[in-house]
């Protein structure tokens, strides 16, 4: 799999931006929320349009491109979200579902671009694959914006068009997923007191969650010379793919006794394969995940996982204030990057109480 890197250039400038939010401090101080209040880091050159829009939010079409479906409480989420803030400003949605298809949300955002949107709201499937799409929006004079996932622009790198918003791929929205790959690793490591055989279950492979959640896992336990990965292979960040690629796992490698998951719905699926093969996650096999689901906090307080690692899902309030302020001719950061809780023992009962998981 060819590994894609962010360009150089698109360093930290050293703003931490409100950007209209309220901030949240990362676990285990949790703030009693609905989940909506974020600390954002705006990164990267800005991005603003030759002039501004002859049109504002409120009864504007907003095409919204879904990468996975719903059955994931993330996506499921992510839309709500979306819809929810287009709702607030007064816009119309149209949001379409890839479902795993990276051929099929290209279609999928031709077909909105066809249908008259005026603005581009996309969580990319993979890191590239779309630049015809991006072309097409640039002809028209479509922003666009993703969330979730980076993926490349019309000039092939990743974030696209970081340059002069050169191809009208304005701003991408974002956890720090090196970041949390670091974080898994250094909790998994203190879950197993530094000594442990790990299985790492890897997301879907072409996109650049999978890419720097891997990378910053293997970067965060070289510092721990007795974490083994002794086996790693994607389970398509699905829960049944998860399931049967960690009954595989175990069956290869019974010493098997710790795993690095890189999202909660392969978690779940682990879980059970690990109870199938007479084990006890949490005891036997340490978890350490990343999303922050009601699920996998509530495994957490269960005792089946260690640490789970916060990808908040709410983009709707942070990208439409972008769109908002884009479309009124003001310069927006090309990285918004959301500072994610942390849920441990210590902290996992008073986030599920106070509304902060999904």
């Amino acid at each position: 799999m060819k590994r894609v890197h962010a360009r150089a250039g698109c360093a930290l400038l050293g703003t931490t931006a409100a950007l209209g939010m309220l901030a949240a401090p990362q676990a285990p101080a949790l703030a009693a929320s609905n989940g909506g209040r974020q600390i954002v880091t705006g990164r990267g050159p800005k991005c603003a349009p030759a002039k501004p829009y002859s049109f504002s939010l409120r009864g504007t079409l907003i095409g919204f491109s879904q990468s996975e479906p719903l059955s994931n409480p993330f996506r499921a989420t992510e839309s709500a979200s979306i819809e929810a803030s287009a709702k607030a400003y007064g816009a119309r949605v149209i949001q379409t579902n890839a479902n795993f298809s990276g051929a099929k949300q290209l279609s999928d955002i031709e077909d909105l671009i066809s249908r008259g949107v005026k603005v581009l709201i996309v969580a990319p499937e993979l890191d590239n694959g779309l630049e015809a799409a991006w072309k097409d929006a640039a002809r028209h004079h479509i922003p666009v914006f993703t969330i979730d996932r980076q993926t490349a622009g019309t000039d092939g790198k990743v974030p696209g068009g970081a340059t002069a918003c050169s191809d009208g791929y304005v701003s991408f929205a974002g956890s720090n997923f090196f970041q949390q790959g670091q974080q898994a690793g250094n909790y998994l490591a203190q879950a197993t007191g530094g000594h442990a055989n790990v299985a790492v279950l890897e997301g879907t492979l072409g996109n650049l969650v999978e890419v720097y959640r891997t990378e910053g896992f293997m970067a965060a336990i070289k510092s721990h010379p007795g974490m083994k990965v002794v086996a790693e292979q994607s389970g398509n960040f699905a829960t049944t793919t998860g399931q049967t690629v960690m009954t595989s796992l175990l069956q290869a490698h019974p010493t098997i006794n710790a795993v690095y998951s890189e999202n909660d719905a392969m978690t779940y699926g682990a879980i059970t394969a690990i109870k199938n093969a007479g084990k006890q996650p949490g005891k036997d096999v340490k978890l350490v995940t990343i999303d922050g689901t009601q699920e996998g906090v509530q495994d957490i307080v269960s005792g089946e996982v260690y640490a789970d690692i916060e990808t908040n899902p709410r983009f709707g309030p942070l990208v439409f204030g972008q769109i908002q302020r884009y479309l009124k001719g003001d310069a927006v950061y090309s990285q918004l990057i959301i500072k994610d809780h942390l849920f441990t023992q210590a902290n996992a009962r008073q986030a599920l109480s106070s509304g902060i998981v999904y």
